[in-house]
């Protein structure tokens, strides 16, 4: 059995400028998003898939073996990257996920996000090989208002809740609770998932996201996300920011409650830490953008990798960015290469 991947007990080397993954923009990458299936046993109607142009239930021989993805995150490591989210469709469909976690190499963090419905039998199993902490998607407290909005089958709430006392019993915690607000529908639920997640004493954190306006069909769903933060700050003892995303984190009557407000905000791009990779094995430099991707699939070894790796980094551009913001980067970079053109 392999080390945990706490990093706890396995300082890293301080990396130097030449050793790190930066984009265009300045941006380090220091974490890895990796889908490891679009196939999930739900149709959520706000899903966007991880921004990938398939559809979930695809077939299984399009996903990416164990080894490929353990190859993308070692060589991930060796230039920065020290936390590492699995995703999906629902990574609990994969039967050889532990497999994955147990070839892994030291990191800072590990963690997924998932459904919930498969987890009970498997959170002691996760955390044994290496698994973190874990995020729940859970939108109401109604069962009938989940199915309705998730698509699942009669008892799978119920199925939610206890995975979600498995993982923290089995220590996958700060267990998130994934909260997408949807106008008209749960958000006037807000207080008593506070109530819920205060029950656990600290072991859990309510994360609000913001409806990704994507498809407009979704439109009539977003919320006013500056009365909800304006609300939170007076409930609010106490009000940080986390340097991903910039975002903010309300300390609310001893509980935690993050508000994730992904769109149209220049912010939360120009903060992202992170590249993706999709179930089928190409590098994605932004969740809304397609057409830009990097396919790893047939690099024949580590060198290739990396060769794939810093490609896609290259790649990456903020989705939201100011104007402003893009001439002045524009601009240094020109400058740049007269000085380059000149001392040569």
């Amino acid at each position: 059995m392999k080390d945990k991947n706490s990093g706890v007990s396995s300082p890293f080397p301080k990396e130097k400028q030449e050793d790190l993954l930066i984009d265009p923009y300045g941006r380090k990458v220091t974490g890895l998003r990796i889908s490891i299936t679009d196939r999930c046993n739900l149709s959520c109607m706000y899903c966007h898939n991880e921004g990938a142009e398939c559809c979930s239930g695809s077939p299984t021989g399009h996903e990416m073996a164990p080894e490929l993805i353990c190859g993308i995150v070692r060589e991930a490591a060796k230039f920065g990257i020290r936390k590492v989210k699995f995703s999906g469709g629902e990574p609990l469909f994969r039967k050889d996920f532990e497999d994955i976690l147990y070839c892994l190499p030291p990191l800072e963090e590990v963690s997924a996000t998932t459904n919930g419905i498969l987890l009970e039998k498997r959170a002691k199993a996760l955390k044994v090989a290496g698994l973190d902490r874990i995020n729940i998607s859970l939108d109401t407290l109604i069962p009938e208002k989940y199915e309705a909005i998730t698509g699942a089958s009669a008892g799978s709430f119920e199925k939610v809740i206890k995975g979600i006392d498995s993982s923290v019993e089995a220590e996958l915690t700060p267990v998130k609770l994934n909260m997408v607000l949807l106008k008209g529908v749960n958000d006037n639920e807000i207080d008593s998932m506070m109530e819920f997640v205060r029950s656990y004493k600290g072991k859990v954190i309510l994360q609000l996201i913001e409806l990704m306006d994507i498809d407009p069909k979704l439109s009539k769903y977003m919320i006013d996300s500056k009365a909800l933060e304006k609300s939170l700050a007076e409930k609010a003892s106490e009000v940080r920011v986390r340097h991903l995303h910039h975002r903010k984190k309300y300390i609310i009557n001893g509980i935690e409650v993050e508000f994730v407000r992904p769109m149209d905000n220049s912010e939360f791009c120009a903060h992202c830490s992170r590249l993706r990779v999709t179930a089928d094995g190409k590098f994605k430099p932004c969740l809304l953008v397609n057409d830009n991707l990097v396919d790893v699939r047939e690099a024949r070894s580590p060198e290739e990798i990396e060769k794939l790796l810093k490609l896609a980094v290259s790649r990456r551009k903020p989705y939201y960015t100011p104007v402003e913001a893009l001439e002045l980067k524009k601009n240094q970079k020109e400058e740049k290469k007269r000085k380059s053109e000149k001392s040569g």
